[in-house]
């Protein structure tokens, strides 16, 4: 039976993803995942290749202590409250209208020099609003091994470069794909699988670095094709059905 291979999580869309042995998911995705999220000066969505630097940022969120703390690759940490009293912002997510608030803090100075360009961070002010699409995203490793193979690899590219919230293993090349539409219980939870996931030039990068390092995207194309709007897709959405914690080495279980 399939099992979860690795969880990936991070509190900041874009930074550094922690990989935790449990989580809580639930309807509206894992808790404290992607609670925050970075903006340009002009308040749009921090996008594209664009923040490839973000992705060797470490980024820790205290919940209970209310404080956020970001760690740049030279060492440089900056801490402060994670209190989103800056002005509101209505921010686009591929068309969806995401109401938000500025974080303040001693980040903004420190990233935005790292990243060479005025970022800010900004808060959803409803939780899991900041993923893109849905509240889970499932990818299994054999599909990334065929991917690494397909390209050359005699090793497996990390499959972190594709930001899913559940890997998982004991399953075919790409079997994720024939569980759209079906419910799956993972852990304690139940999800309904949804449709592909079109995939970007992140995709490219090393996930701890930021790095361009595997052409991702080519090799997709070369072995899986184009769908039929011209996105390239590799691993699946998926809804949450009944909340509950999920763990690595749990199940994957499709019910129907």
């Amino acid at each position: 039976m399939p099992t979860v291979a690795r969880l990936n999580v991070t509190p900041v869309k874009s930074t550094r993803l922690h990989n935790p042995e449990r989580i809580a998911l639930g309807v509206s995705g894992a808790e404290g995942n992607r609670a925050f999220f970075f903006v340009d000066q002009d308040g749009k969505r921090f996008s594209g290749d664009r923040k490839a630097p973000l992705l060797a940022v470490w980024a820790d969120h205290d919940p209970g202590a209310g404080t956020l703390r970001f760690r740049l690759p030279d060492g440089t940490q900056a801490e402060g409250p994670a209190d989103p009293s800056g002005h509101a912002l209505v921010v686009d997510f591929y068309g969806r209208p995401v109401p938000a608030h500025v974080v303040p803090g001693p980040w903004e100075e420190a990233i935005s020099a790292f990243a060479d360009r005025r970022v800010r961070l900004a808060r959803a002010d409803r939780a899991g609003d900041a993923s893109d699409e849905r509240p889970v995203t499932l990818v299994s490793v054999a599909s990334v091994d065929e991917l690494s193979r397909r390209g050359g690899r005699s090793d497996r590219v990390d499959p972190g470069r594709f930001r899913m919230l559940v890997e998982v293993e004991g399953c075919e090349p790409h079997e994720e794909d024939s569980w759209q539409g079906r419910r799956l219980r993972i852990g304690g939870a139940m999800i309904r699988a949804g449709e592909p996931v079109p995939r970007c030039v992140i995709t490219t990068l090393d996930p701890t670095t930021g790095a361009r390092d595997f052409p991702t995207l080519s090799v997709i194309k070369q072995y899986r094709g184009l769908s039929p709007d011209n996105q390239l897709l590799f691993g699946i959405y998926g809804d949450v059905l009944e909340p509950g914690e999920v763990a690595m080495g749990d199940p994957v279980e499709p019910l129907d």
